[in-house]
């Protein structure tokens, strides 16, 4: 009997401890600047405002493309540019597909990267351009330039998404059936769709599923 409570009392701990680790982990990492328009439950009219990314495209499936083009910017992020900066990591690691192959990965630094989030996924064809959002301190010409001609650094200008945020394993059948719920809130709602739908996602990989912060983002007509 002793040995059970022992165990449940472990078993509460330890929950307790990754409930804490999560908003450390989540709150410890600059995200981009956005303000809520509108809110039905789990889906949110966000504005972004203007932000700058690095990003690398990949081809081949989405979790592959996903492992490639982060270490590709994390290289640029950890030291792989012409300033030879050690920036901060920020979140979104942002992932829109395209159709084009850019080879192997440049070597990595010996610097551990903590983690991205979150990290952006948007399907074209079999291919996928991934993007970091770099630190609000920097502006396009104050980056450092990167040594690797396969990261490509671009302004983005103000948008607004309709956005649906869920937790759970980021599998195909979780993303399908939230991707759903979202564009069948568009589609009820008569709002255009300016993009097709995007996957983030905030956590580590070895965060558990109920902890975990997902979304799936379409950008639509920007309206202040």
């Amino acid at each position: 009997m002793k040995n059970k409570l022992k165990v449940l009392l472990l078993s509460f701990l330890s929950l307790l401890i990754l409930f804490i680790m999560w908003g450390a982990i989540v709150s410890n990492v600059e995200q981009p600047k956005y303000s809520i328009v509108q809110k039905d439950g789990d889906i949110e009219i966000r504005h972004y405002e203007p932000m700058i990314i690095a990003k690398v495209r990949v081809d081949g499936e989405r979790q592959a493309a996903v492992s490639s083009g982060f270490k590709l910017l994390a290289a640029y992020i950890f030291g792989d540019n012409t300033a030879q900066n050690k920036m901060n990591m920020t979140s979104p690691v942002k992932q829109v597909s395209v159709q084009e192959d850019i080879g192997a990965p440049p070597p990595v630094t010996q610097q551990k990267i903590k983690m991205t989030a979150p990290v952006r996924q948007k399907k074209v064809n079999n291919s996928w351009e991934v993007s970091f959002v770099m630190p609000s301190k920097y502006t396009k010409e104050t980056l450092p330039k990167p040594i690797n001609s396969k990261v490509h650094i671009e302004s983005i200008p103000k948008k607004q998404y309709a956005v649906i945020v869920f937790s759970g394993l980021i599998s195909d059948k979780n993303l399908q059936k939230n991707k759903d719920k979202l564009l069948g809130y568009l589609a009820k709602n008569n709002i255009k769709m300016l993009s097709s739908p995007i996957y983030a996602f905030y956590n580590p990989p070895w965060t558990m599923p109920f902890l975990r912060k997902n979304e799936v983002l379409v950008e639509i007509p920007y309206k202040s």
